[in-house]
């Protein structure tokens, strides 16, 4: 509660935050009915700082809910390919499944104008970690122009993370998904459902019940988040999972998921993602411009196995951030002029990459 501001004054505050949210009319006649009973309780003297508070941030997390908000997906497959190529060396395969799984949500959208709820299985990316996983999830995205969420499960040990508490409990708030939707201020996002494979083992029947009906068409219309309690519609929020391996995910999950295997890299196509995909993007993100380091091509194979064997590119992109940040070093402290370039070659790697 401010205190700078009369208590008559905050409660209006609510009352037009409410009027302003264009809620649906039946919770809307729910929080108008909140507010007006705290308005009396506070005039006779029975409401206390308490009740404002748990109001305040109830109507506060609801009046922020994209109940009527959703971005305009751009259905032009010729644009995913280019994203999916710009941001994924090779993957033919996936890529050529992941098309073919948009052509199919793009006809059903362009069909079905009035009905734009998500009819598809949802895709289930498994693979080794640094494998890409992630990253195509995010792709999809910036391909369709639909903001892009990260719930991840890796640890989460109860449903309610998920599905929130219920406001008779102190400090109760509500679950990662209606999180996602306020922050991402859109109905119809990409969400990614990280590493549904590694949450905690006690939790797993209860996360594994809520994520039946995230993934269900015909749930998800209703889902309620126990601290919100009103439904909210998840139809058009596309769900992407990702796993290491299927081992620990139910059944019931697994019938609502499409697999897609991601392959491991081998040496050619590490040291091409590396050079022409990772290494720019870390010039960019350091503030290094690409004349400024120069890595010997003979180096590469010592770079992308810095550690031995890796499936990924995990480590790979470790190995040139620390080029790259000790370079930026260099520069700032005055070791190396900006117009000089830092070559890194066999006698110079091991001051660059701890071996």
């Amino acid at each position: 509660m401010d205190q700078a501001l009369p208590i008559d004054l905050q409660i209006q505050k609510l009352e037009e935050k409410v009027k302003a949210a264009n809620l649906p009319s039946d919770l809307l006649e729910k929080v108008d009915g909140m507010v007006l009973l705290l308005r009396s309780s506070i005039k006779t003297g029975g409401g206390t700082f308490t009740d404002f508070e748990n109001i305040s941030n109830y109507v506060n997390w609801v009046s922020s809910l994209p109940f009527e908000k959703e971005t305009q997906d751009v259905m032009d497959l010729t644009k995913v390919k280019q994203v999916l190529d710009k941001n994924h060396y090779s993957l033919e395969n996936i890529k050529s499944t992941i098309l073919e799984y948009l052509s199919s949500l793009i006809l059903n959208m362009q069909i079905n104008q009035t009905d734009k709820s998500v009819k598809a299985p949802i895709l289930c990316l498994i693979g080794l970690v640094g494998t890409g996983k992630t990253t195509l999830a995010v792709s999809i995205a910036e391909a369709m122009g639909r903001k892009f969420e990260r719930i991840p499960f890796g640890g989460m040990g109860d449903s309610l993370a998920l599905r929130g508490q219920s406001r008779s409990f102190p400090d109760a708030e509500p679950g990662l998904v209606i999180k996602k939707l306020v922050h991402a201020q859109s109905k119809n996002p990409v969400i990614l459902l990280d590493e549904l494979d590694r949450v905690a083992e006690h939790a797993r029947p209860d996360i594994m019940g809520v994520l039946i009906e995230l993934l269900d068409s015909e749930q998800n219309k209703f889902f309620t988040d126990h601290y919100i309690d009103y439904p909210f519609d998840l139809s058009q929020v596309l769900f992407i999972a990702t796993a290491n391996n299927t081992t620990n995910i139910s059944t019931a999950v697994l019938d609502r998921l499409e697999i897609i295997q991601m392959p491991s890299y081998n040496d050619e196509e590490k040291t091409i993602i590396g050079k022409d995909f990772i290494f720019p993007k870390i010039l960019k993100e350091n503030g290094l411009q690409p004349s400024q380091i120069v890595i010997d091509q003979a180096l590469w194979s010592s770079i992308i196995r810095p550690l031995g064997y890796d499936s990924g590119t995990r480590s790979l992109q470790r190995t040139i951030e620390t080029i790259c940040r000790k370079v930026a070093r260099m520069i700032v402290e005055g070791k190396v002029a900006k117009d000089q370039a830092v070559t890194i070659n066999a006698q110079n790697l091991r001051q660059f990459v701890p071996m």
